[in-house]
């Protein structure tokens, strides 16, 4: 087996020299498409765009060549930076069948969570899709609603222990990733996670807490995660895996063997309830939690649709790895900005008591998305801080993207849409669609909740704008976008009007906040760390 493995690598280590060369020996038609200039031979722009602080290199993208640019990746491979909206529409939705999330992504997806939603493409995601879509309705989300309130109740009732004597730093990030576990655990597996009763040392929430930052940090690993089943059998490869002596290789395996061991016994102790599918429908008829209803519909579908066992089980951990880090992050930027936009929060406690002075402390569920300044805070949070920054998709086929403006070329000609060549990657910016002055006016990069008080601006309602929440491309469209949005809306403004009408929230002077740029964006103290954190003084709110 050893001389095999040698081989591969020497055969790996051929492939990898001849790619370098190719790459920068034969023309490509994205030469004349203004970009950046290349940041190292082998890794091209990446570092620079995939690193803890790699928002002042991603907005230089955006400020200094505007919606459509030319990076390098690795090897010198050319690929493609976007934020024009009828481009983004194309990709999306129009032509989305002519691209896809790439093998190379799949297969890290794959190898982390299974076969999920976030793993899969074609006809294998479609009828996931197809089964998973009624379980996020807006029905089932309000029948949601009392569970979301108790779990929110209980983190307001451990906060007010922490803070009874008077003002606290708190980790609110910890605190936020805590309850949105619980939040998925409850909502979306039955499951409880952490009763938020005290300090958590709980391995599986450690774990789905580090898992981003630690994925992040294996990146550059993504070029050869296709490659690894030449080393030869699974046990063969979990062996050679145990050998690497790289510190962050070793963290994420560990990491990923812990959520998958617990989502496992979780799985299987639901579905073993009963023994005979005629009990588990009838166990599973008074679960409202999504896993219950996706097992509940599983069990009634034709063999044609039927999810097996691999797919349910890949749902679970899609389910945490897409809901839980998410959604935390976003509540703790909203708490970020609320502390250094003290009228903000002034007005939005005002707007919260006055509705629980009428409907009581649990806002019923229609009135609760009704509140305008609380939905205000919420859509422009997402619009320019969206979790995901950047989304990846590879051309499957040679196609065509078009763009809403004219674009110079370096060497002088004008085009007004941009030849594609297949296996071509794009990253998409969903932030700079988000902030595009284009659309958005010059204030775009303001926070500012007051602009959804009033009516859009007519290029942003014109520009079709692949989004399927508030004209942002934050959950993104098409067969791709967030399934889970109307979750995490829900989540946030339940957990927004819990926190801010009992809490008054302002910054540590002893411990700054740093957001590093990652597939999840997640504060820190310092950009150099890898430890998500978000310390904040806490106190009581009074009238």
């Amino acid at each position: 087996m050893a001389p095999l493995a040698a081989l591969v690598v020497s055969g790996l280590f051929l492939y990898f020299a001849w790619r370098l060369v190719r790459n920068y020996v034969v023309n490509s038609p994205f030469d004349k498409i203004p970009g950046p200039p290349r940041g190292s031979i082998i890794s091209g722009s990446m570092y620079q765009l995939f690193n803890h602080n790699s928002w002042p290199f991603v907005d230089d993208l955006v400020q200094t060549y505007g919606p459509l640019s030319r990076i390098h990746g690795f090897f010198g491979m050319r690929m493609l930076h976007i934020y024009d909206p009828k481009a983004m529409y194309s990709i999306y939705v129009k032509n989305q069948d002519n691209y896809c999330r790439g093998e190379k992504m799949d297969s890290m997806v794959r190898l982390f969570i299974g076969p999920g939603l976030l793993g899969t493409d074609g006809a294998t995601h479609k009828k996931q899709r197809k089964m998973l879509n009624p379980v996020f309705s807006g029905a089932h989300m309000r029948n949601l609603t009392p569970l979301f309130y108790d779990v929110a109740g209980r983190l307001r009732t451990a906060l007010e222990s922490q803070v009874k004597h008077g003002s606290k730093d708190l980790d609110m990030l910890g605190w936020m990733g805590r309850t949105a576990l619980e939040l998925v655990g409850r909502g979306g597996l039955g499951y409880s996670f952490d009763p938020l009763v005290a300090e958590s040392k709980d391995k599986l929430t450690e774990s789905i807490k580090s898992f981003v930052p630690a994925a992040n940090d294996v990146l550059w690993a993504l070029e050869l995660i296709p490659y690894l089943p030449y080393l030869g059998p699974a046990w063969f490869r979990r062996f050679l895996l145990q050998l690497v002596p790289i510190q962050s290789i070793q963290r994420m395996k560990t990491i990923v063997d812990v959520m998958a061991q617990r989502m496992e016994e979780i799985y299987y102790a639901k579905k073993a309830t009963e023994s005979g599918d005629k009990d588990l429908l009838n166990t599973l008829g008074e679960g409202t939690d999504v896993m219950s209803v996706l097992l509940r519909e599983n069990l009634k579908a034709s063999d044609e649709d039927r999810l097996p066992d691999a797919e349910v089980l890949a749902q679970m951990g899609t389910f945490i790895m897409a809901g839980v880090d998410t959604t935390s992050n976003a509540l703790s930027r909203v708490l970020h900005l609320l502390c250094m936009n003290q009228g903000a929060q002034a007005k939005l406690r005002i707007e919260l008591w006055e509705a629980q002075e009428h409907y009581g402390k649990e806002i019923p569920y229609d009135e609760l998305c009704a509140l305008p300044y609380l939905d205000a805070i919420c859509r422009e949070t997402l619009r320019p801080y969206a979790p995901v920054n950047i989304n990846g998709r590879e051309a499957k086929v040679d196609t065509v993207i078009p763009l809403s403006e004219t674009l110079r070329c370096t060497n002088g000609t004008v085009i007004n849409e941009v030849p594609v060549p297949k296996g071509t990657n794009i990253f998409l910016n969903l932030r700079g669609c988000n902030t595009n002055k284009a659309l958005w006016g010059e204030d775009a990069w303001e926070w500012k909740p007051e602009r959804w008080l009033e009516p859009l601006p007519k290029a942003v309602e014109d520009a079709r704008i692949p989004g399927i929440y508030a004209n942002l491309t934050t959950f993104i469209s098409g067969g791709n976008s967030c399934i889970g949005f109307k979750f995490s809306q829900l989540e946030m403004k339940i957990v927004l009007s819990t926190l801010v009408s009992s809490f008054q929230f302002s910054l540590s002077p002893d411990k700054p906040i740093f957001w590093n740029f990652a597939g999840i964006a997640y504060p820190v103290t310092d950009h150099a760390s890898s430890k998500p954190e978000m310390i904040l003084n806490v106190n009581l709110a009074s009238r």
